[in-house]
């Protein structure tokens, strides 16, 4: 497989084109970044649901210029819906075409030719050959015989098709897994991959993310968004504010005129951040106590 040019001159080029696509990483993740570009090895992002794994993906196709492919993984996901399968009826259509006046080893050699192949998210990142990004998100919410799949793909970047051979990238694309953590990936698919813990932003960084999303909004209005958020995470709730909640809050009420968060704004809104009645009672209920 021949190389390609790397993605990033340095850190500082990571940090710098990641803000510029809209994502402000730390050090910590422009420097994995920077050595997942330079060691091409396949980036494994794990932390909890709504911290920004799956957009620092976004951030990376468009830093990069590059084709955002996506996997997204569920329960019950197979080889034929990850990597590639048949067109079968286009086949049997073929088939009846040539019923009459052609040998079957002829039509066999036809129908089981690209023609009639439809290439699933890994194999459309393998056998592209301009610059793209593979997400593989929520990875562990696949079944464990995936990563058996996994393995072969991230290891060599090929796929073998029974009816066509083998199929090798020429072009490496940057591999972007996720995870929420909600079972353990094997030891074999982590050992090829480096590894980023995303965890919620301080309130810092947070305050920077939304006042950079939602540059309109005061200071002092983002300021008591995130502390509100931070006071909600810290709550036992099904559901968590994720990140990108935080910023559709400050958008709401941005959108809405208010220049205060008080318990009204507050309970006006909530549904905007917490998808659960219980969680919203739960919230009420302590944010009311909180401020008395």
């Amino acid at each position: 497989m021949p190389l390609q040019e790397h993605a990033f001159a340095d850190v500082a080029d990571v940090r710098g084109r990641l803000e510029a696509a809209g994502y402000l990483a730390d050090h910590a993740i422009a420097t994995t970044v920077f050595l997942a570009d330079r060691l091409r090895k396949p980036l494994l992002v794990e932390g909890p649901a709504g911290v920004g794994k799956t957009e620092l993906a976004k951030a990376l196709a468009a830093a990069t210029s590059a084709e955002l492919i996506r996997l997204q993984c569920y329960e019950g996901l197979d080889e034929a819906r990850a990597l590639y399968e048949w067109n079968y009826k286009k086949q049997l259509l073929r088939i009846q075409a040539g019923r009459n006046d052609e040998a079957w080893d002829e039509t066999h050699d036809d129908i089981f030719s690209d023609e009639f192949l439809l290439p699933r998210p890994l194999l459309t990142a393998i056998r592209r050959n301009d610059p793209a990004v593979l997400l593989i998100d929520e990875t562990d919410k696949a079944d464990v015989e995936v990563e058996g799949l996994l393995l072969e793909v991230l290891s060599d970047f090929q796929v073998t098709i029974p009816e066509l051979g083998t199929i090798v990238a020429s072009r490496r694309p940057f591999v972007v897994l996720t995870s929420n953590a909600t079972r353990e990936l094997s030891e074999a698919l982590k050992r090829r991959c480096l590894y980023l813990y995303l965890d919620y932003p301080s309130a810092a960084r947070e305050k920077e993310i939304v006042l950079a999303r939602v540059p309109e909004l005061p200071e002092q209005l983002a300021e008591a968004i995130v502390r509100t958020i931070r006071a909600l995470r810290a709550m036992e709730l099904k559901k968590a504010p994720s990140i990108a909640e935080t910023i559709d809050w400050a958008q709401t009420v941005l959108a809405l005129g208010i220049d205060t968060l008080d318990e009204e704004a507050v309970s006006s809104t909530l549904g905007v951040v917490l998808k659960h009645a219980s969680d919203q009672a739960r919230a009420a209920g302590q944010l009311k106590l909180g401020r008395n």
